[in-house]
């Protein structure tokens, strides 16, 4: 798929000068969040039958951030095309073709997800909280967190790394405004997300598996639906 090495990114979550620190995305959001209306970061955004663009159809979405400037999140039911954990890893540098074989199992089965056609050649690990690098790991919530360094797959390979993970190339942004229209056009349904369902490798389950989280039988779901 012409993924190139140079291309994953060192640092999405760039440091910020003034702190030193890794740029929050919602920091804004937690200063003025008093009376103000509520944010989907940390939840789940599950597509409408209706969803126009069949980039998103029947997609299951991760919220990374939310606030009044956008929003950024991450596809976590779509398998990216003829890439798989071992071999990003070599393609990667990070291990030896001839080491690929000898992964333990966890690792050639964590799946390499399709994270959205924004920036789709840029990495992003949606992991447990029990792994954390200073100035590049972001909490997002009490169970997952979002890494975007080349160094969490270099501990993910050396067995090192979080206890659950997925990998995504790409993410679906949106801008001020644009994410809450498509929720009130009926695109999307949201819900709290459940990190067992993000992590799970059946990735052909999770849409339907979303639906039922937030009580609705996927076979009675018609376009016209309300959010939750």
């Amino acid at each position: 798929m012409g993924f190139m090495r140079s291309r994953f990114p060192q640092d999405l979550l760039s440091p910020d000068p003034a702190s030193g620190g890794a740029t929050d995305p919602r920091a804004g959001d937690r200063e003025s969040a008093a009376g103000a209306p509520s944010y989907l970061d940390g939840q789940l955004l599950v597509a409408m039958p209706g969803m126009a663009d069949e980039r998103f159809s029947r997609s299951v979405i991760y919220l990374c951030a939310h606030s009044a400037e956008g929003a950024m999140g991450i596809i976590v039911n779509k398998p990216a095309a003829d890439l798989n954990m071992p071999d990003l890893l070599v393609q990667l540098d990070i291990i030896a073709e001839t080491d690929a074989i000898r992964l333990p199992s966890r690792i050639g089965h964590m799946p390499v997800l399709m994270g959205g056609p924004v920036e789709a050649s840029r990495g992003f690990v949606l992991h447990s909280p029990d792994f954390h690098i200073d100035q590049s790991t972001l909490l997002i919530d009490d169970g997952i967190c979002l890494t975007a360094t080349i160094e969490i797959l270099r501990a993910i390979a050396a067995g090192n790394g979080p206890a659950n993970a997925v990998l995504a190339l790409g993410y679906a942004g949106w801008q001020a405004g644009q994410l809450e229209s498509e929720i009130q056009a009926n695109g999307w349904l949201h819900c709290p997300a459940d990190p067992e369902l993000i992590f799970n490798t059946s990735l052909e389950t999770k849409y339907d598996r979303a639906l039922r989280g937030i009580g609705i039988e996927p076979a009675m779901l018609s376009a016209t639906a309300g959010h939750a």
